[in-house]
């Protein structure tokens, strides 16, 4: 039997193909996926280790304003870097002054990195890191040694495409200049490889202090290495006794630890995100293979029953049948895995427009990753084919002398009873979701949603019935003979084109749900926009980060502008009763313009803060279960904690955060002043474009600040949410291109069974071109069949999540441009599916097919 299996295989190398490419297809993108996000935490994992210190003295406290992108007023004095060096744990103190608020700009003046990775600017000084190597490798040139030389990161380098000697450009938060030009002297990367699409930025240490201190001779930080013998946690208990006030010192292992939690929960996100569309495409891949299958032991058939006939059990031939499916999918995994090594860099080279550089020698298949590879792939592969492989072991001895051979068919009565059973539990569990049951919405709604997709997979014959009847009827007016003909081989097997439809099926109908999502979501931000952004004009980074405060001053003298509302943002973190954990938060300072120009909807109290005073949005005061009157401890970075007072709760608004204190507040927490955004109203009678050119010619030499109107910043969110649904279609799109070849494969399985058939009706006159047309249009009655029950399936599932999500998605908007969009790409995708099939259809030679067994 394994002989005659190993010679059924060679037999049929373009099927064997065809089958095998779903498979390779489906694990590569598991595969790829895998190894993307192993080499995406590798990449962090090397540049935290290589980048840290035994030991590090920073501000106190668990927010860390650097890492925010927020300044404070604490520093080191060298002097407290001297006593700290003379400490007998001690090899060697470095003092360190972590720049926030610059950013670096190319030759042609936009901004390098986009919007994606901060700019990391430091003063350069050499160090160990915990594996006691240098912290910083020099690529090229050499380390800045006076004002006016910096040294940056090979990627932002040739981002910006600059080489050593040529002038750069960066963007600085003080001085009456805040673009200044340096010589670039020299590249240089972490320790541990890149820098994962940040900007490296080096510069000499004085001039560090005049850009980031204000000219002090101070620092932000200091780097501790361990005298020999001496561990982590015993440099860092030294260094505590001496560390200035407002200070502490922490081990370099817990700095990793910190900053891989914080990561962690962002590559977190792009892993699980990743991963559900490698499960869509190895689940439309395994109704390829079960589709497959199922036409290879129909055609078969006589086959089985000869064997069965010749002694063989009804278990051999089932194993013989798997034993092909075995082999196909060692062959596909195999192939897959290979696949996915190309598709990893594929996905880096995606990330990398988002500003997330991952090195390319870390995208390696890690033995998880191979062996996870082959299980799926076989498992998968093996289950589809069981069902098939059952069917052609059925098949009785006594068969094989029959000449009308074919396998029976069960009715589809059970087919639809269970599926309808089915639909109403699915139903049951998103309306249980819709309803508020224990646990998160979402998981309830996501059970039914899968539920419906299997069930509609499952009934796709019995619902497909209407749409292939009128594929027929219209085919037929439009083609006449090759229409009418088309859409009774589509209707002639029901199983088999709903099972090949099913697969373009899962993927349109999340393409669908998505787009539904997605213009909910766009229709609701552009209603909160014309709603909630009262202010004419709004001044702020692309990056959303804080600006010089100097703009806002020069704003506020503009002829024609009524009311200037400046905002800065900051993480905080709040006491909660009954939590052993602070809330990690944001908060906004507001001055009182902000009141003028946005009108909040408040709940109880009065909207306007001072002093020590904040205001609550409703979620929060319900979280901190705070009412007005009542005091909050909010902690601020640098480790500073203030009693607020809650003088009012608001309804949540975009404009502004839900916890909103006055600028003192941030003033005596010791946050450095900057702005997050500007709004600006105008004034009766003032010229909107001579205003807003006046506000343009302002920040004319801070190239990435804009100034948008109402419609352009509706503008600049679409784009952001465009660009994600762009990507979330680049990763459907392999899923589609799957199910693409499942519907050649079924072509070109069936005009191989229908070889007979195919003559005679050359016989009898059909000609080459109306036969490539017949099987032209069953192509693209299958497609379409796909498309309409995916989109209608897609519809109902985008509607249901967007359902749940009513708070946040106040507008239900459904994307029916994109809906016929994607049935005529549909309808696209089945003619280009059936070229193969057809011409191979139309070059057969009539006598030898009608002579075909």
């Amino acid at each position: 039997m394994l002989r005659l299996t190993w010679r059924n295989l060679l037999a049929r190398k373009v099927r064997l193909l065809m089958s095998t490419l779903a498979i390779v297809l489906g694990i590569g993108f598991l595969a790829g996926v895998m190894t993307f996000s192993s080499g995406l935490n590798k990449t962090f994992d090397n540049i935290l280790e290589g980048s840290t210190s035994d030991a590090v003295v920073r501000p106190a406290g668990d927010l860390q304003g650097a890492n925010a992108g927020v300044s404070t007023s604490q520093v080191v004095t060298p002097a407290d870097v001297d006593e700290l060096a003379a400490l007998p744990q001690v090899k060697e103190a470095v003092g360190s002054i972590d720049g926030v608020g610059s950013f670096l700009l190319g030759k042609d003046d936009k901004l390098v990195g986009g919007q994606g990775a901060p700019t990391l600017a430091f003063n350069y000084a050499p160090s160990e890191n915990i594996a006691g190597e240098q912290i910083l490798e020099l690529s090229a040139g050499r380390w800045p040694e006076k004002p006016g030389e910096v040294v940056l990161d090979t990627s932002s380098a040739e981002r910006g495409s600059y080489g050593l000697g040529d002038t750069v450009s960066l963007i600085v938060p003080s001085g009456k200049d805040p673009e200044r030009k340096f010589t670039l002297v020299g590249t240089a990367d972490f320790n541990g490889g890149g820098t994962a699409g940040a900007t490296l930025v080096l510069l000499d240490t004085a001039e560090a202090q005049d850009i980031f201190l204000d000219g002090q001779d101070a620092f932000t930080t200091v780097s501790l290495t361990a005298a020999d013998g001496v561990s982590q946690q015993q440099l860092a208990d030294a260094a505590k006794t001496v560390a200035p006030k407002g200070f502490t010192a922490v081990t370099g292992d817990e700095v990793v630890k910190e900053s891989q939690q914080q990561i962690g929960q962002f590559l977190d996100v792009i892993s699980y995100f990743l991963v559900a569309f490698a499960v869509i495409a190895i689940v439309v891949g395994a109704f390829i293979i079960f589709n497959t299958f199922s036409i290879l032991v129909s055609q078969r058939v006589r086959e089985s029953a000869l064997l069965r006939a010749l002694g063989a059990s009804k278990r051999q031939v089932t194993r013989s049948v798997l034993v092909e499916a075995f082999l196909m999918a060692i062959v596909g995994s195999t192939l897959g895995l290979l696949l996915g090594l190309g598709l990893s860099r594929a996905l880096a080279g995606l990330f990398r427009t988002f500003g997330l550089d991952i090195a390319g020698e870390v995208l390696t298949l890690t033995p998880f990753t191979i062996v996870a590879g082959y299980v799926v792939g076989i498992v998968v592969t093996m289950l589809a084919a069981y069902v098939p492989a059952r069917r052609a072991a059925k098949v009785p001895p006594v068969a094989a002398m029959r000449d009308d051979l074919v396998v029976q068919e069960k009715g589809m009565t059970r087919r639809l009873v269970l599926g309808s059973i089915a639909m109403v539990i699915g139903t049951a569990l998103a309306a249980a979701g819709l309803a508020g049951a224990p646990g998160t919405d979402a998981i309830w709604i996501g059970a039914g949603a899968v539920i419906w997709v299997v069930t509609t997979a499952v009934l796709a014959p019995v619902l497909g019935h209407p749409v292939l009847v009128a594929c027929r009827s219209v085919f037929g007016r439009l083609f006449r003979t090759p229409g009418r003909l088309a859409g009774e081989n589509a209707l002639r097997n029901p199983r088999r084109t709903g099972a090949t439809a099913s697969a373009l099926m899962i993927g349109l109908a999340v393409v669908s749900a998505v787009g539904v999502l997605a213009s909910s979501l766009g229709a609701t931000q552009d209603k909160i926009v014309d709603k909630e952004f009262t202010a004419d004009f709004l001044v702020q980074m692309p990056t959303f980060q804080g600006f010089p405060a100097r703009y806002g001053n020069e704003m506020e003298k503009i002829n024609g502008i009524a009311e200037v509302s400046r905002q800065q943002g900051s993480p905080v973190s709040v006491e909660v009763p009954g939590r052993a954990k602070p809330d990690q938060s944001f908060a906004a300072a507001v001055d009182p313009a902000f009141f003028k120009v946005y009108d909040l909807k408040m709940l109880d109290g009065r909207a306007s803060v001072t002093g020590d005073q904040v205001l609550l949005s409703k979620s929060r005061a319900s979280d901190y279960e705070a009412g007005v009157g009542d005091t909050i401890e909010v902690a601020f970075p640098g480790g500073r904690t203030i009693p607020l007072e809650v003088s009012g709760i608001f309804e949540p608004t975009p404009t502004t955060s839900g916890i909103t204190v006055p600028f003192s507040v941030f003033a005596e927490a010791g946050i450095k002043r900057s702005d997050s955004s500007i709004s600006i109203t105008l004034a009766d009678g003032a010229d909107r474009n001579a205003v807003k050119s006046d506000l343009e010619y302002t920040v004319k030499d801070l190239p990435i600040l804009s100034v948008q109107d109402k419609e352009e910043f509706k503008d600049l969110i679409s784009g952001q949410v465009n660009q994600l649904l762009y990507v979330i279609y680049g990763l459907l799109a392999l899923a589609v291109v799957i199910a693409v070849i499942g519907i050649v494969n079924t072509l070109g399985l069936s005009v191989l069974e229908r070889t007979r058939e195919i003559g005679l009706l050359r016989a009898v006159g059909l000609s080459r071109r109306k036969l490539r047309w017949m099987i032209t249009l069953e192509s693209v009655a299958i497609a379409v069949l796909g498309a309409v029950l995916g989109m209608a399936l897609g519809l109902v599932i985008g509607v249901v999540l967007r359902e749940s999500l009513k708070d946040d998605l106040t507008e239900l908007s459904l994307p029916l441009g994109s809906l016929v969009a994607f049935l005529v790409v549909a309808v696209l995708f089945g003619v280009l599916a059936a070229v193969v099939p057809a011409i191979r259809a139309s070059r057969m030679k009539v006598l030898q097919a009608i002579a075909t067994d």
